[in-house]
């Protein structure tokens, strides 16, 4: 699908991935869209330098009410951008408890669901468009450090491969983007190569226009994908190495 005249819903825009992917979908010609994040105060950049084709909403992605208001502001959305995500970078026995594991699923999962089932009435009434997932290589494959971040993106991406069933004779089309560790605040405190946002948009956003399902938008998203080609035992063996590579590198 083209973006041109689109208009389109990010939630989490107010920072890094979500940012720049919000300015990625106005250079491609994108009409409006309604720019999201916890507080009005966090989007003011976005409003200061893109004008009326922002329209920034307050809303957080596990709160009802705040997507139903967001739903009867933006009834005539076509294009769905799930990006809100959070991160506690634990394994399970490692946090303690599942309090954080929870928030992830809350936000990561059900925050992803909830928003799909309230919007895709919304575009398949303004004749059809797309949702699009915010997914990662931690959908393919767990990387023990970040455990349970882990488990909520694999749980997002069946949830995507779900919905592009369920929603594929309704005009809406389904899109899946994987990466690695990417340069955001998500991620400030971590060490390791990392890619730049601006790059993951750009390559994310071009494929969607080629109608690209699953999109691997770098070196690391390809490198697992064609691990999980054949014996799933090699990739989790790199894994395992990775995770103690990564843990050391932390100190």
């Amino acid at each position: 699908m083209k973006l041109q005249d689109t208009i389109a819903l990010v939630t989490g825009a107010n920072q890094g991935l979500g940012k720049c992917y919000t300015e990625e979908m106005l250079r491609r010609g994108a009409a409006k869209i309604y720019a999201c994040g916890l507080t009005l105060e966090s989007l003011e950049p976005l409003t200061e330098a893109h004008g009326e084709r922002i329209v920034p909403l307050k809303l957080d992605v596990t709160n009802r009410a705040d997507i139903a208001a967001a739903v009867d502001r933006a009834r005539d959305l076509t294009v769905l951008f799930n990006n809100a995500g959070v991160l506690a970078g634990t394994g399970l026995m490692e946090a303690g408890s599942c309090a954080s594991f929870r928030h992830e699923m809350d936000v990561n999962v059900f925050g992803l669901a909830d928003m799909s089932l309230s919007f895709a009435p919304v575009i398949e009434g303004n004749g059809g468009g797309a949702i699009i997932n915010m997914l990662s290589v931690a959908s393919l494959a767990n990387f023990p450090p970040f455990g349970t971040y882990c488990a909520t993106k694999a749980a997002a991406m069946s949830i995507t491969n779900c919905l592009r069933y369920e929603l594929k004779d309704k005009g809406i089309g389904v899109y899946g983007i994987y990466a690695g560790l990417i340069d955001t605040p998500l991620i400030r405190d971590f060490k390791g190569e990392k890619s730049k946002p601006e790059d993951i948009a750009a390559i994310a956003m071009a494929a969607v226009e080629d109608g690209v399902a699953d999109i691997d938008t770098d070196a690391r998203a390809r490198d697992v994908r064609h691990l999980l080609g054949g014996d799933p035992g090699p990739l989790q063996r790199i894994q395992h190495e990775k995770a103690d590579a990564f843990l050391e590198m932390q100190g």
